[in-house]
């Protein structure tokens, strides 16, 4: 009896200490304490944007000014985004550029180049300033070539020496009684000037072209000299001709006929000749040249009126002779019809 007591002392305190356990609170686990830890920060960032929101509201004026700056900023990136976008404004801005460059067989662009043969006229173009000191030679190229800051031995491009340099000026000077003669010519159609008489169109045309030769008039025979040698003859002749056929063009004359070449070939004489009697003429303002130049040229007016009166002389004297033989068949009864 005493033993069953004692078993159920023994499983009481066993009952006593099993409830104290189930009544304990469990102790928490790590993975619940993170859980809380990352919610109570996540609480306390969203209290702190709040809290700047309101701060941005109540800023200062610099930083009002850093964000204006900021949207310009982004205003210009944008438009420049949209320009470089956009097709039409890229043709818009490439026409406003210059264009230096050029395209070759390849496709790719390359930087401008001066050709050989412009090189030549600016070398050329800048030794006659030196010609009335050296006179037309090598030395004038030369001077001129350094005087574009380039070597004295770019006169190696210049085969024909001299010669470049005197056909140069020719060339030169053609264009500009050219220049003058379409000026005219077109002040004449828009009828701001009156037509000249072709004996004073001649007349003027000569003696402006003439004039080109007094700044080298010291020299001017040497450069003669020149062209006179067998290997610049073709080209002076081919010069002189285009002078010539240039100021009868502009002249007024359209002529297809023999009367074509009489009139060139007698304008090619006076100009010749007037070029020589310049050389030797000491008159003030060339004087006894210009006189000797309207002298030859109203030449030329009485010839045509010459031709003219002999043409329509000869027509008169075939009429009469036709006439008269009308009237000798006439007489002997020829023309009667049987």
């Amino acid at each position: 009896m005493a033993a069953i007591l004692l078993r159920g002392l023994r499983s009481g305190k066993a009952l006593r200490r099993f409830g104290s356990v189930l009544s304990a609170p469990a102790p928490p686990s790590p993975q619940c304490t993170n859980l809380n830890r990352g919610f109570h920060r996540a609480v306390l960032r969203l209290q702190d944007d709040s809290k700047s929101e309101k701060s941005s509201h109540t800023s200062s004026p610099r930083h009002e000014h850093y964000q204006a700056s900021s949207s310009q900023h982004d205003t210009a990136t944008a438009s420049q985004y949209d320009s470089a976008s956009d097709p039409a404004a890229e043709e818009e801005e490439g026409s406003a550029r210059p264009n230096t460059s050029y395209q070759d067989q390849s496709g790719e662009n390359e930087e401008e180049y001066e050709t050989e043969e412009q090189l030549q006229v600016r070398i050329l173009t800048a030794a006659l300033e030196f010609v009335p000191l050296h006179g037309w030679s090598m030395e004038a190229i030369a001077a001129g070539a350094e005087s574009l800051g380039l070597s004295s031995a770019s006169t190696g491009m210049f085969y024909n020496g001299a010669g470049d340099l005197v056909l140069h000026f020719i060339a030169h000077c053609n264009s500009q009684l050219t220049e003058i003669l379409s000026d005219q010519h077109k002040q004449v159609q828009l009828g701001q000037a009156e037509p000249k008489e072709t004996a004073d169109f001649l007349r003027d045309a000569i003696e402006t072209r003439l004039r080109m030769y007094i700044p080298y008039i010291e020299t001017w025979p040497q450069a003669m000299s020149i062209l006179l040698l067998p290997h610049n003859i073709p080209d002076s002749l081919k010069h002189l001709s285009t002078l010539v056929d240039d100021i009868w063009y502009y002249a007024g004359d359209r002529s297809t006929d023999m009367n074509w070449y009489t009139k060139r070939a007698a304008l090619t004489g006076i100009f010749n000749t007037t070029e020589l009697v310049m050389l030797q003429d000491s008159s003030p303002d060339f004087q006894d040249t210009w006189n000797f130049l309207d002298n030859r040229i109203q030449d030329i007016v009485n010839m045509a009126s010459t031709a003219k009166q002999v043409q329509s002389t000869g027509e008169a004297v075939v009429q009469g002779l036709m006439g008269a033989a009308v009237t000798l068949k006439n007489l002997t009864g020829l023309n009667q019809r049987r």
